[in-house]
């Protein structure tokens, strides 16, 4: 069927644009990328608003598995089905889709992920010089965007993490820094709006004094990450408000070098996954689950893993999420091959094994992987005037005419939205 269209490109004014419009947004980001270029009828249907939130409804009831494999500090991404139906067959086989390549990170795990976009605070664009700049990037389009610089040559750079205010639909960066004399220093940038800049906020809190767990979260538009002082603590700033709040955890919450955050069922869930060799191996899931913020009530669950062969096999299996239906994902930091993720439904104690086709698989020690559980794909990328279309690792790397092309489209699209 695709095929077919795309050979009929020249003739897709006889195609009826309700049928044209239905076809479209039944497809993939990718396929839909190149559709813009078949014709003026078919780039103006698919950068229609209507058109796009229409994919964006149809994509979030269909969430997929993005995959991030990094090997000499470049990101190569993927995404695959996630199993919708987990009292079905104990082992599935599925094929993974391509996305992009994007340039050389520098310190690559302090991402952040949010709603479907990703932050690089240490991004290196240019092939001439070292310098590093911030980025948000839109893995499945292929789309990124450079921030403005802030105030990090005045500080010793710490950090920051991505948050999504579901409200107000709006896309914010928090950074947070050390002066010289090591104190705080906060500061907050809204995407998407007309004037693009960087703001110092005030925290009412001291804390932080070690540092911070750079495992967050953002759940309905709240932040979570853990501060390391002696008395270890939960900070929660609302997107939207822009306000702190702290959470005091007990010292069974955090095991800093393994304790990770997820949204289990819209709540926050913090959990730690530990090896038992009572009589075989084993692997024991114990989770904390935040049911009232105001009086800080968690539900505890302690659960284990049994006799699941291809777990026991694969070294580094670690928590990397859960999905709208409540299933924990399992998966391996490393990209061998065969490529498994694992699918826990805790109230069924069962577990599902998916062989992922597709995925770059190297048996390198460096070759690192991470992981985004219910990725919606998403045309609408809104966050700066000025928009990259990134199909190759670096920019200046690219085929000109293809580049040329892809720039002009989104520059097209950014036009047509304004």
């Amino acid at each position: 069927m695709n095929k077919t269209i795309m050979n009929r490109g020249a003739n897709s004014d006889s195609i009826p644009t309700d049928l044209i419009y239905e076809i479209l947004s039944r497809l993939s980001v990718k396929p839909i990328t190149r559709f813009r270029c078949v014709s003026k009828l078919w780039e103006s249907i698919i950068c229609r608003q209507d058109f796009t939130e229409l994919f964006h409804n149809r994509s979030s009831s269909n969430p997929r598995l993005l995959i991030g494999v990094i090997q000499g500090g470049e990101w190569n991404f993927f995404s695959s089905p996630q199993p919708q139906n987990h009292y079905g067959k104990s082992s599935l086989v599925v094929a993974a889709d391509s996305h992009m390549k994007f340039s050389e990170d520098k310190r690559p795990r302090y991402y952040s992920y949010a709603s479907g976009l990703l932050y690089f605070p240490n991004i290196r664009i240019s092939n001439h010089n070292d310098d590093v700049v911030r980025v948000i990037c839109n893995p499945s389009t292929g789309q990124y965007a450079i921030l403005p610089p802030d105030l990090r040559t005045r500080y010793r750079d710490s950090g920051g993490f991505l948050g999504f205010d579901p409200i107000g639909k709006q896309f914010k960066v928090l950074v947070f820094n050390r002066r010289v004399d090591d104190e705080l220093v906060y500061h907050i940038l809204t995407l998407g709006t007309e004037n693009v800049r960087w703001r110092e906020i005030i925290c009412p809190f001291t804390y932080g004094h070690y540092g911070f767990s750079w495992e967050h979260i953002c759940i309905n538009g709240v932040l979570y990450y853990i501060a390391k002082d002696p008395n270890d603590m939960m900070v929660c700033f609302d997107v939207r408000s822009e306000k702190f709040k702290l959470l005091h955890l007990a010292p069974s919450f955090v095991r800093f070098w393994s304790t990770i955050l997820i949204n289990y069922k819209n709540k926050l869930g913090v959990i730690n996954l530990e090896d038992d060799y009572d009589g075989g191996y084993l692997l024991k899931l114990r989770m904390f689950v935040l049911e009232d913020f105001e009086k800080q009530k968690w539900t505890t669950y302690v659960h284990t893993l049994r006799d699941e062969n291809k777990i026991k096999d694969n070294d580094n299996v670690y928590v990397v999420g859960a999905t709208a239906s409540g299933q924990i994902v399992l998966a391996r930091n490393k990209a061998y091959k065969p490529f498994y993720v694992f699918y826990f439904n805790p109230e069924k104690s069962t577990v599902q094994s998916v062989e992922i086709q597709g995925v770059r698989e190297e048996e390198d020690w460096c070759h690192r992987v991470y992981y985004f559980v219910d990725h919606v794909e998403d045309l609408r990328f809104d966050v700066m005037k000025t928009t990259y279309a990134a199909t190759s690792i670096r920019p200046a790397e690219q085929n000109t005419s293809t580049s040329s092309r892809e720039d002009h489209l989104v520059r097209t699209v950014k036009r047509k939205r304004a």
